[in-house]
């Protein structure tokens, strides 16, 4: 197919069209110039008829599309084809007051053919048919699909936020990649910018049968009056003639907004399976064979009773009951072999009856998943369990953020536990453990929600947020109002993430970092081979790598911590002190981890005479850095306090120290579980600024009288 384009020999295709982008304004120009230049009979034919198969066309790719973002661009070709209707319009308009005079043809076959073969001829026929056909489209179809489209707009924003929460949960759980999670956040963008659009698109169709109306009246108005006064026409001719042509022409123009009105209300009203629209409806309104046996036995009764045409409902009623009977047949099928393939037990083998021996003893699972049984269907995949693949992920998103291999889940059921309560071990004791309801989600109370909602009160067990166990049915609603909802899988895999986060130093020994070093062998061998264990034993480089983990610290930068404890290793063998000089080289690591890429770095300080009682108290017990516990409990105090006020303000909770009090504060501040990070003055970049924000232990002459 070619357009050829006058005043250029060679005409385009509509590749070429689309590779250098003229396919649109060429089509705006056309519909332009509809507007304003006559049309002949002939070309108004072709665009009528390319109307209405535009129409059709779109109304069947809204019909047969699995999703709404699979047309995204139906905002914009509604926009299209309502101005190329509104200038076929005009144009017709034109041709009808100008040549109307001289018969029904004048405006081309198409309109003449609607004007006499689909409301045979009969313009009071016309008038009732065009009517009918405005009051459906104006009244029923256009006002719902513009009054759902508006509510959809509104509900789809005030879900974006639960939505982005619950993907940066997924991605905080290591259920879904970084990647995959930008697609998710560009897919709900996408889609909250389509239904905003679709809101606007509506009143384009709104707008276009209002117009159909007015066209109408101008029409029969304009043209009794040019016929009667210009052309000397009687008013019975005047009135056959323009009021069949202006019929015509309105049934031409109504027909395709209908259909597009339909197209927008289907878009609108669907709902976010991936099927196409024929299939939901065939998939879900013939699901219940229970509804087609009732249905088929009510219109049976109707076919019995005298009077009433027997054939069609007696007829009817014998479909749906064949309908119902062929559906349920296949269900109790599928649920026979279902229960058949759950009832299928292998036998072990016997075993023969042999001595003890050291094999029979088995390993304690460094890391372990135990369930009861009404969780086992979340680890089994045979029943759709999506759990083990999430655990996967989760030990890949550590492995990657730590640094090191994180060790395999064994996930086994224990009938000793209740049915709904999951157990976290590593080393074979306890980590944690909660109850949850696989059949249920759970809606996260992030801090500003606005609403309450039914269901079972709980406590986050990752990280202790209030939450609530809700119907699934519930998970919009929920959204809309501000929480993060998650499904029971999603719970544990979060669980278990944090858990091994918190315990990362049990999970790494000596095995493990033998596994680091012969990796780091490859690229560096010098390296290695001078440092372990010329320089430090093995038992002394994990204990230094156990120490980062317990600070924050990843250890990903291997070669960075093996250059520091080779340059510092014949100072000191202490694992204290080369954690000290480690921490130094990945300075640049550890600030960006807390701070990002911000020049400016918003710490905390110590009061000059609080952080002199804990220098003497550090000196005094030769750095083991016992405090006093009146001191002790007042400085948690002021920095739970200052930290509190951070988080609150969404900054991070940095104290800056001197080096000497930082391990002290350090090791205080993880055994009381304030959220802070402590840094010492030797571990901030020289290009990074320092703002101090905040000054702990204001009331530090008290407490150094009290410690004295």
């Amino acid at each position: 197919m070619a357009f050829a384009i006058p005043g250029l020999s060679d005409s385009l295709n509509i590749k070429q069209l689309a590779r250098f982008e003229l396919g649109a304004p060429i089509f705006l120009m056309i519909i332009l110039a509809m507007m304003v230049l006559p049309l002949p009979p002939v070309l108004l034919d072709i665009f009528f008829t390319f109307n209405i198969a535009l129409s059709l066309m779109i109304l069947l790719v809204v019909i047969y599309s699995g999703q709404p973002l699979q047309f995204s661009a139906f905002p914009v070709v509604l926009l299209l084809s309502t101005l190329l209707r509104l200038a076929l319009n005009i144009a017709s308009t034109r041709v009808v007051l100008l040549y109307g005079h001289t018969g029904p043809a004048a405006a081309g076959r198409v309109i003449e053919a609607f004007g006499e073969f689909v409301i045979g001829g009969n313009y009071a026929v016309g008038l009732v048919v065009f009517s009918i056909l405005v009051i459906i489209n104006f009244v029923v179809v256009t006002k719902g699909a513009g009054r759902i489209s508006e509510v959809t707009a509104r509900f789809t924003l005030d879900a974006m936020p639960g939505k982005q929460m619950a993907i940066d949960a997924d991605l905080n759980a290591g259920i879904v990649t970084q990647e995959e999670a930008k697609e998710r956040r560009e897919h709900i963008t996408r889609e909250a910018d389509f239904y905003g659009s679709m809101d606007g698109a509506s009143k384009f169709v709104r707008g276009d049968a209002v117009a159909g109306i007015l066209i109408l009246m101008i029409n029969l108005i304009g043209g009794f009056s040019i016929g009667m006064l210009q052309h000397g026409m009687n008013f019975s001719d005047a009135t056959q003639v323009y009021t069949l042509l202006t019929i015509g022409d309105g049934l031409v123009a109504q027909i395709p907004s209908l259909m597009l009105s339909t197209a927008t209300a289907v878009m609108v009203t669907r709902g976010s399976d991936d099927d196409d629209v024929g299939h939901q409806i065939l998939g879900q309104l013939f699901a219940n064979f229970r509804a087609l046996y009732v249905t088929a036995a009510v219109i049976g009764v109707m076919g019995m009773i005298p009077g009433m045409p027997n054939l069609p409902f007696l007829g009817l009623a014998l479909v749906l009951f064949g309908i119902g009977f062929t559906t349920g047949r296949s269900r109790a099928v599928s649920a026979e072999e279902s229960a058949a393939q759950q009832n299928e037990v292998e036998l072990p083998p016997a075993e023969e009856v042999r001595e003890l021996s050291w094999d029979d003893v088995q390993p304690v699972d460094v890391v372990g998943l135990e369930v009861g049984y009404r969780l086992i269907p979340l680890v089994d995949q045979k029943q759709g369990g999506q759990l083990m693949s999430r655990i996967k992920g989760v030990r890949k998103k550590l492995t990657q953020e730590l640094g090191f291999l994180i060790p395999v889940v064994h996930i086994r059921d224990n009938l000793e536990l209740s049915p709904n309560i999951y157990r976290v071990l590593l080393n074979g004791v306890v980590a944690g453990e909660a109850e949850i309801y696989p059949d249920r989600d759970i809606a996260i109370n992030p801090g500003q929600v606005f609403g309450e909602l039914e269901g079972i009160t709980t406590v986050d067990p990752a990280f202790g947020l209030q939450a609530i166990w809700i119907d699934p049915l519930l998970r919009e609603q929920a959204q809309t109002m501000g929480y993060t909802v998650v499904d029971a899988g999603t719970v544990i895999a979060t669980h278990l993430s944090q858990l091994l986060k918190d315990h990362a130093p049990e999970l790494l020994g000596r095995e493990e970092a033998q596994k680091m070093l012969d990796n780091l062998g490859k690229v560096a061998p010098k390296l290695v081979e001078e440092l372990v264990p010329n320089l430090l034993s093995l038992g002394v480089v994990v204990k230094v790598l156990q120490n980062l983990l317990k600070e924050g610290v990843p250890i990903r930068d291997i070669r960075s911590i093996a250059e520091a404890l080779a340059e510092f290793a014949p100072k000191s063998q202490d694992p204290a002190v080369l954690t000290v000089f480690v921490r130094t080289r990945l300075a640049r690591a550890i600030v960006e981890q807390l701070f990002g890429f911000t020049g400016e770095l918003e710490v905390c300080t110590l009061h000059p005479d609080l952080e002199r009682i804990l220098r003497q108290t550090v000196h005094e017990t030769e750095g083991g850095g016992v405090l006093e516990p009146g001191l002790a409990e007042q400085l948690n105090s002021a920095l739970l306090e200052t930290s509190q006020r951070q988080v609150a303000a969404g900054k991070p909770a940095v104290l800056l120290v001197s080096a000497p009090v930082r391990p002290v504060l350090a090791q205080f501040v993880r055994h009381t579980g304030t959220e802070m990070s402590v840094l010492s003055f030797d571990e901030i970049p020289d290009n990074r600024r320092i703002k101090i924000v905040a000054n702990v232990g204001n009331d530090a002459p008290r407490l150094g009288a009290q410690s004295a």
